[in-house]
């Protein structure tokens, strides 16, 4: 399989950090007329493109994905598609109407083992599916890196967990269950041990000034000095020096005076640590969810899918069916057709998977190479939506689908 810059060719880039833009042009070869700090200037030009990637916040994704769906830009948005059920709605009938296609950012879907388990249940080599059970644990450093100190931590300037985080996972069930519907929905979530009244006795404000620094498991100097000084660059270091590439010096001042050096018990963090989410789909089937921040593992999914003829698992990328007829277990390998020296864990082989895809169907006019097309898209998000309400509200939520 060919490299992704050789089937594409990026033309231009909209950031308001001077740094990416530079990094991106030296990347791409980009010409410095098409560097832009606001994307609405790229917007307001002739076309020059097929495609735009929107890559900005989540609360700021409608606004460009409608201008640019407008302008005649197939789309590729970053999940989730908006933090409003109304926005998302305009977004899809924005692109519906001027005829391009969008493709939202559910990397999942494209992922090998998820399609070998979607290919598995069409086949009917489980029998009728009966119940889901889905796991998503997100990783004790990792929500406090992204949900406590982070960009997601707070509703207002992101959105709640289950959007940001879990709009994957209620997706994926929303996928596996087919065309049956959701009828009814119920949720529990709670912010868990990030809180003022956890915060151990003589702990600081900021864990550079921390006497207690080295009893924490969430020792900012733990999570990020210790990689910076291995020599890691990437995330989640990346995010402490947005602006540069991050070093000792350069980490120990954003940690001193930046949001990721917070003591987590002191942070203005009201998203979700731990929720779980009830479906009832159409036919009997349901489906159960849980998200938790503390775990070992780091978003590595678990699901068990319950058939009338079988059993079906999927951990640490192995899939396992149990047949009941023959009582016996069949293990499925599955090929990952990515390029050579490729990182092939979990999202970046789904990443790749999903840039091809959109990649194929714009070259090709053929949206039916897009596995997270809007309308099942927006259908997914809704169902999050209706799930984060019967939290919020204490009650069962029923879909009304006689319209």
């Amino acid at each position: 399989m060919s490299s992704i810059t050789t089937l594409l060719q990026v033309v231009g880039v909209a950031d308001p950090r001077k740094f990416a833009r530079t990094k991106f042009q030296q990347l791409y070869n980009i010409a410095e007329e098409n560097l832009y700090e606001d994307w609405r200037i790229l917007a307001e030009r002739e076309k020059c493109a097929d495609a735009v990637l929107i890559c900005t916040p989540d609360v700021l994704h409608k606004e460009p994905a409608v201008a640019f769906a407008k302008k005649g830009y197939h789309v590729l948005l970053e999940k989730p598609m908006a933090t409003t059920a109304k926005d998302c709605i305009e977004i899809v009938a924005a692109c519906s109407k001027t005829g391009v296609m969008l493709c939202v950012g559910h990397v999942l879907r494209y992922d090998p083992y998820i399609c070998k388990i979607k290919e598995l249940i069409d086949n009917g080599v489980i029998g009728d599916v009966i119940h889901i059970q889905h796991l998503e644990p997100v990783g004790f450093f990792h929500f406090a890196h992204s949900y406590v100190r982070g960009n997601w931590r707070n509703e207002a300037e992101s959105s709640f967990s289950l959007l940001a985080k879990s709009c994957h996972d209620i997706d994926l069930i929303h996928h596996w269950a087919g065309t049956r519907r959701c009828l009814k929905v119920t949720s529990f979530g709670f912010v868990s041990h990030f809180r003022p009244e956890n915060k151990p006795a003589g702990a600081g404000d900021r864990c550079l000034d921390c006497s207690v620094e080295d009893t924490c498991p969430y020792s900012a100097s733990k999570i990020y000095l210790d990689k910076v000084k291995q020599g890691r660059v990437g995330r989640p270091m990346s995010d402490l020096c947005p602006d540069t590439l991050p070093d000792m010096e350069t980490a120990h001042e954003a940690l001193r005076t930046g949001p990721y050096g917070r003591c987590v018990y002191e942070c203005d963090n009201d998203v979700c640590s731990n929720q779980i989410v009830n479906m009832e789909f159409e036919g009997g089937l349901t489906a159960a969810f849980s998200m938790v921040a503390f775990t070992e593992d780091i978003c590595k999914r678990k699901t068990t899918i319950y058939g009338s003829k079988g059993e079906l698992s999927f951990k640490n990328d192995e899939i396992r069916v149990f047949d009941f007829l023959t009582q016996k277990a069949t293990n499925y390998v599955v090929s990952v057709d990515c390029p050579k020296n490729f990182d092939l864990s979990g999202h970046r082989r789904a990443d790749y998977c999903l840039i091809d895809s959109f990649i194929s169907a714009v070259a090709n006019n053929d949206p039916s190479l897009i596995a997270s097309g809007p309308e099942e898209t927006l259908r997914s998000h809704l169902l999050v939506f209706e799930a984060e309400r019967s939290r919020r509200e204490s009650r069962v939520v029923h879909f009304d689908h006689s319209g």
